[in-house]
C-alpha cells in the first residue's frame, strides 16, 4: 500500500487529502481517501507549514500511518516549469523545494483546471448528470470545459493504463454570435471596455453572466429589480478591491430562478452561448470519450442547463449537426473534481 498526498489550492481554501493506492486500483478510478482537512489559505505564509500541520494531524487520525511518497498540487493559477506564484495568494511555489522540506519523492505542481480533466477519469454515475447519453468509446478523445471565474477548456486521453491531459487557451478564442442580440451584445462589449475584439470568456463566465445582464439593463430590454440593482450596484463600487463581499452572477442567477424577468432573459443568453461553445470545442475534438461541463455554474444551475437550450446550441451546427449526437455529455456535480483529478495524477508513475 503506498499513501499519497493531494491538494487542492486556492487563494481562500486548500484542501489536503491523504489517499492510498495499491495494486488493485485501476487507472480510471477513485483513490481511496484516508484523511482530508480544510484549510484557510491566508492563515499560513506557505504551503510548506500547512502540510506539515496536516500530517502531523493524520498521523494521530490514521491506523496505520505512512508517510506519504508522492504528492500533486492543484493551483488556482499559471504553473511553469513545476512552479507556480499564485494569483490571489502571496506563495511561490516550486516543484523541487516541496519536495526537499516534505521529504517526497515526487511533487508535482499542475493547474486546477488541468486537475478537473484528471478527475473526470475518477468520477462515478452519482457525480455527474448526463445530457446525452452519446455513443461511448474509451479511446477517444474527452473533452472537458468549465465557466467560472474564467472559461476553463482542455482535453483528455486514455491510453492504456496511461492518462494524459492537455490544457488549452480556447476561453480566449473568438466569441462568435448567433442571432441579432448576441450580434448587439458583442457590439455592447466592444464598446464598453473599448476593446478591438471579444473572447468567448467574456460572455461565458460569471463575469459574462454579469456583462450579459448589465447589456440587457442598459438597452432597456425589461425593469431592473431594486434588489438586484443594488446588489450589482454595491459590486461595481468594490471594482478593484481585493476581497469582495458579492458574487453577482449568484444574485443574477437566484433572481433569474425566482422569476426575475430581466435576471431569466441574463441566463437564457449565458446558456446558450455555454452550450454552443461546448459543441464547437466537440467539433475540433470529436469527443466520443465524452464531454464534461465543469465548474460550479453548471451545477448549481442544474435546472437551467437540463431545460434544453444548452444542448439545442450544443448540436445546432448545420450540416455537421450529426456527428455530435454521439457525443456523450456530462456535467461534473462533484465539486471535489479537482482534488480526485491531483490524487490521480500523483499516482501516476
Amino acid at each position: 500500500m503506498t499513501y499519497l498526498l493531494a491538494g487542492d489550492i486556492g487563494g481562500t481554501k486548500t484542501i489536503l487529502r491523504l489517499v492510498n493506492i495499491t495494486a488493485e486500483t485501476q487507472p480510471n478510478s477513485d483513490l481511496t481517501p484516508c484523511f482530508e482537512a480544510i484549510y484557510s489559505s491566508q492563515a499560513y505564509p506557505d504551503l510548506v507549514p500547512m502540510v506539515k500541520e496536516f500530517l502531523h494531524t493524520a498521523a494521530e487520525s490514521v491506523e496505520p500511518f505512512r508517510h506519504p511518497e508522492r504528492a500533486c498540487f492543484a493551483i488556482a493559477g499559471p504553473v511553469v516549469d513545476n512552479c507556480s506564484s499564485l494569483t490571489n495568494l502571496a506563495w511561490s511555489l516550486a516543484g523541487d523545494r516541496l519536495q526537499a522540506e516534505l521529504n517526497l519523492a515526487r511533487v508535482e505542481l499542475i493547474n486546477d483546471f488541468e486537475a478537473v480533466g484528471y478527475g473526470v477519469f475518477g468520477l462515478g454515475p452519482g457525480d455527474l448528470h448526463t445530457l446525452q447519453p452519446g455513443d461511448y468509446h474509451p479511446q477517444a478523445p474527452v473533452a472537458i470545459l468549465g465557466a467560472g471565474t474564467g472559461l476553463g477548456q482542455g482535453f483528455a486521453l486514455l491510453l492504456g493504463n496511461r492518462r494524459m491531459v492537455f490544457p488549452s487557451e480556447g476561453g480566449h478564442a473568438d466569441f462568435a454570435p448567433r442571432s441579432e442580440l448576441e450580434f448587439q451584445l458583442l457590439r455592447y462589449l466592444l464598446d464598453k471596455h473599448q476593446i478591438s475584439r471579444v473572447s468567448v470568456e467574456r460572455v461565458v463566465s460569471g463575469q459574462g453572466i454579469v456583462s450579459i445582464y448589465q447589456f440587457l439593463r442598459d438597452r432597456e430590454f425589461a425593469t431592473e429589480s431594486p434588489p438586484v440593482a443594488e446588489a450589482i450596484a454595491a459590486w461595481e463600487r468594490q471594482i478593484g478591491l481585493t476581497t469582495k463581499t458579492i458574487d453577482p452572477a449568484a444574485v443574477i442567477a437566484t433572481a433569474a430562478a425566482g422569476g426575475d424577468r430581466l435576471c431569466q432573459k441574463a441566463m437564457d443568453i449565458f446558456v446558450e452561448a455555454y452550450g454552443a461553445e461546448a459543441g464547437n470545442l466537440a467539433l475540433k475534438l470529436l469527443p466520443y470519450g465524452g464531454l464534461y461541463v465543469a465548474g460550479g455554474i453548471a451545477a448549481k444551475n442544474l435546472a437551467l442547463m437540463t431545460a434544453g437550450p444548452f444542448m439545442d446550441a450544443f448540436s445546432h451546427k448545420g450540416r455537421v449537426s450529426s456527428l455530435l449526437d454521439k457525443v456523450p455529455v456530462h456535467i461534473v456535480l462533484n465539486p471535489q473534481v479537482g482534488l480526485i483529478g491531483a490524487a490521480l495524477k500523483a499516482a501516476d508513475d
